[in-house]
């Protein structure tokens, strides 16, 4: 079974898919255990600060706890744990890198589009300023690829944040959405 989704994992490409496949190897194999230190995050929490606007979003994860914060809570004002709050060993920045790749998931959703006539209406509505909001409007209207491309979206956005955990030394500890 391990050894279908291995090949499943490299056949798909996804970013973020080499690292589930070398957790899955780890753990099935005798193959060398990544020396990422594991951090129990909330894979979705951190795909949304990723994706961010950069002149207005990001944020950070408590290390200890695994919890994300978005940068507007720090500008909130200090609360009770304020000295904490300031500690850099306890937290590991997020960058907003934008929507560039949530875009990039629309076009490539559209590619297995097998109704042409929804995946034309679906590149229509990717052009120019409110294509997300525009690409959803019309999948609202069909909700068997609504349903597909939030699987398709969430599991793209998951592994960039797996993968971007990998960058910096991390792997999501064991968990339902990681």
């Amino acid at each position: 079974m391990a050894a279908l989704f291995l090949g499943a994992l490299q056949e798909r490409g996804f970013r973020g898919d080499e690292e589930l496949a070398d957790r899955l190897c780890s753990v099935t194999e005798d193959a060398a255990i990544p020396l990422l230190r594991p951090l129990a995050v909330d894979l979705e929490m951190l795909a949304i600060l990723l994706e961010g606007d950069p002149a207005e979003s990001g944020g950070r994860i408590d290390r200890s706890t695994g919890e994300c914060r978005p940068a507007f809570t720090d500008e909130l004002g200090p609360g009770p744990e304020a000295e904490e709050d300031d500690d850099p060993e306890r937290w590991l920045y997020v960058p907003a890198l934008g929507s560039r790749a949530g875009y990039r998931d629309m076009e490539l959703f559209i590619e297995e589009v097998e109704d042409a006539a929804l995946a034309d209406r679906l590149r229509i509505a990717i052009g120019g300023r409110g294509a997300f909001r525009r690409f959803k409007d019309v999948l609202a209207g069909d909700k068997r690829a609504w349903s597909r491309y939030h699987r398709f979206g969430d599991e793209r956005q998951r592994g960039r944040a797996r993968a971007w955990l990998a960058e910096e030394g991390y792997c999501p500890r064991a968990s339902p959405s990681s």
